[in-house]
């Protein structure tokens, strides 16, 4: 049996590389799913949602926006009867440039989807999984809130910030059988990281090289579906306040070369 049926997923970036992963991913396990999407991707989510068929919903939601957040919950209870998880994917990528160059509107758009949406998004899920008696709630961070990189301080500056609301919501929202937790990719094969963030530049993918790392290769969209559907499922009914590192070894530095450990 499908281990999310009776359940109703919000996801928000629900078209991009990752979010439409998730998408897929709780629809096949019985899920109702809320794909959310900016205006620009709206036909994208709506083709999607059709694919997939009645237990699907495409809306408009841009998450800095509280007005759009209020409708997308409300679409959801009112299409599904509820809402009981609610997956905080959308984020961007700053273009790479030194803090002192960095223009404060680009500053502020990176706080305002990264970090100001999962805030609003949190604010507006909560009483509509009170009502549905409990609900789980995940932020999707990045590892880059694990040190400092430069040229890139606002996104990471964003992604700490996520840490803390995901930390201090899980205390708020326990005793109301809400769940919150964090999954923090490392380099994950998706648009984000495959294409440059402005004309002229690299994508990250060109200055990654996995064979280092405890597990040499980049990440796929599956990867961190697979984790959220266990953050979200039964089985995790323990878990909160926990974050999640999916990077394939990347933060615990170099693995030892391929032949040496038997040698040793």
């Amino acid at each position: 049996m499908p281990r999310f049926t009776n359940q109703t997923t919000l996801i928000t970036g629900g078209t991009g590389g990752l979010g439409e992963s998730h998408v897929r991913a709780y629809h096949a396990k019985g899920a109702n799913v809320v794909i959310g999407s900016t205006a620009g991707g709206l036909s994208k989510a709506a083709a999607l949602a059709a694919e997939l068929g009645e237990r699907a919903l495409a809306i408009r939601l841009d998450v800095a926006r509280a007005d759009d957040w209020t409708a997308a919950v409300a679409a959801a209870e009112q299409t599904f009867g509820k809402l009981t998880i609610l997956v905080n994917n959308a984020g961007v990528q700053n273009p790479a440039t030194t803090i002192e160059s960095t223009d404060l509107n680009l500053w502020d758009r990176t706080f305002a989807i990264n970090v100001t949406g999962q805030f609003l998004g949190i604010k507006a899920a909560t009483p509509a999984m009170r009502r549905a008696g409990g609900g789980v709630i995940v932020n999707i961070g990045s590892t880059m809130a694990y040190g400092g990189t430069a040229l890139y301080a606002s996104y990471v500056a964003s992604k700490w910030a996520i840490r803390g609301l995901t930390l201090s919501a899980a205390l708020e929202l326990g005793r109301d059988n809400i769940r919150v937790n964090a999954i923090h990719p490392g380099v994950i094969s998706t648009k984000l990281i495959n294409e440059p963030a402005a004309p002229g530049e690299r994508p990250i993918s060109d200055f990654y090289d996995p064979e280092p790392f405890a597990i040499p290769r980049l990440g796929d969209p599956a990867d961190v579906s697979a984790a959220l559907l266990y953050l979200t499922s039964p089985e995790a009914s323990f878990a909160t306040g926990t974050e999640l590192v999916l990077d394939g070894g990347l933060l615990l530095g170099p693995a030892l070369p391929a032949g040496i450990a038997e040698a040793a």
